[in-house]
């Protein structure tokens, strides 16, 4: 009997998906909605269309999407491959030729005999298909019903408003402290405090910071029920000591007096190792969230794994839908993958559609299923998006969610570059068996 996958959506995990069960034998029918229908974000037919930055980030091993590269790289990713073909000068970075990378991907898809492209919109799932769902952040109206139906649940969401998460390591425990609120609760919270003139540095710098330019579909709904900081912070110069920042029910330890204002920060991973900044869902551009989040006292060398965000970001509760394969729970024969997951960016979106693929290629070829470690950045991706988590939001690469190494590094950069190599070896030994 032929084997035979269909594939919804072509973008960057969609064709790698597609690419990774034709290589192993499976017949694929790739769905793609453009030129008949476009997005509110697309404009170009051809397949993997990248939309933001061209930039698929470091391709240091000391950064964590450069290590989810080199992982790709060493799993015989066509989509890296491209990238890595098809680059522009950008220092450390990789970075591509958008609209050649979109072309390059389309060719070599075009040119694989098992593989079929159906440029139409898929407007209902056979849940006794084979099926790997792609369709990422920005998934039609007409299927986003249909997913809602398929997984049982109101866990499909459409505006993402995220704060930025910080890792432990780099937070300025000298100035910061644990406790909660008046010495209730369990002392989970770190707290960040600030006197008037840092406050007021800090305000300032706030409400004048660049942000994003959203897109028009995006303005009609994204601030409903969530209001940016920096958006809040124009209503007044104590408004925020008034709401996130407040202050009240705290003594900063160095001075055993109340702060002007204090930041929380809230745990977010069970490791300890990761911490969100409670209120701060914002709509600044990146940088400016490093530049300004930084000046508050505690966080002059803060490493943000994720920066916040305010856009149309439709993604299901992976937690408890999926399992590490990207494979439903209750269903077998449905798959996801890409950022409709809660994976976070370019390189993760194509992590997922590997994954996804190899291990329904095996199910079908009637092999065993096929993890990866956790010690493994494509690893950790996987086990993120599958285990329990009550507050579950999108996240891309980061070294925060690997496990620890055994031996304490105190220096950053050394530490992520045994923590790299770790990767790379359990990974190599791993390929042997494959």
């Amino acid at each position: 009997m032929e084997k035979i996958v269909k594939v919804i959506g072509a973008g960057l995990a969609g064709c790698e998906a597609a690419y990774q069960l034709s290589k192993r034998g499976i017949k694929v029918k790739l769905y793609e909605m453009k030129p008949k229908k476009f997005s509110p974000a697309h404009s170009d037919e051809n397949l993997a269309e990248i939309v933001c930055s061209n930039s698929f980030k470091s391709n240091l091993k000391t950064n964590a999407c450069g290590l989810l590269k080199e992982e790709l790289r060493m799993l015989g990713s066509l989509l890296i491959h491209i990238a890595d073909e098809v680059k522009v000068p950008a220092g450390q970075a990789l970075a591509v030729d958008r609209e050649l990378f979109s072309k390059r991907v389309t060719q070599e898809i075009e040119k694989i005999d098992n593989i079929e492209i159906i440029r139409k919109e898929v407007t209902n799932i056979d849940v006794d298909e084979y099926t790997i769902i792609a369709t990422g952040p920005l998934t039609s109206d007409v299927l986003y019903k249909e997913i809602q139906n398929l997984i049982k649940e109101d866990s499909l969401h459409f505006y993402d408003a995220a704060a930025p998460i910080i890792e432990k390591d780099s937070i300025d425990m000298n100035i910061a402290f644990y406790g909660d609120r008046y010495g209730k609760g369990d002392s989970s919270y770190i707290n960040l405090p600030m006197n008037e003139e840092e406050y007021k540095t800090f305000y300032n710098e706030l409400i004048n910071a660049d942000v994003v330019t959203l897109h028009e579909f995006e303005k009609r709904e994204i601030f409903e029920g969530c209001m940016p900081v920096e958006v809040m912070a124009k209503r007044g110069e104590d408004t925020l000591r008034y709401g996130p920042l407040k202050p009240v029910g705290f003594l900063d330890p160095r001075t055993e007096k109340r702060p002007y204002a204090i930041v929380q920060l809230r745990q977010d991973n069970s490791a300890k190792t990761l911490y969100n900044m409670v209120g701060f869902q914002t709509n600044l551009k990146y940088g400016e969230q490093k530049r300004v989040f930084s000046m508050i006292p505690g966080l002059k060398n803060a490493e943000f794994v994720k920066y916040g965000v305010m856009h149309r970001n439709t993604f299901i509760n992976s937690t408890k839908l999926l399992d590490e394969t990207y494979c439903m729970k209750n269903n077998e024969k449905i798959y996801f993958a890409g950022q409709i997951t809660g994976v976070e960016g370019y390189v993760e979106s194509i992590a997922s559609g590997l994954v996804s693929a190899i291990n329904l290629a095996n199910k079908l070829n009637g092999k065993e299923r096929l993890t990866f470690d956790r010690e493994n950045m494509i690893g950790a991706l996987s086990k993120y998006i599958s285990t329990e988590n009550d507050k579950f939001q999108p996240m891309n690469a980061n070294f925060g969610i690997l496990p620890p190494l055994e031996m304490k590094i105190k220096d950053k950069m050394e530490r992520y570059e045994k923590m790299s190599e770790r990767s790379i070896n359990i990974l190599r030994e791993k390929i042997k068996n494959i």
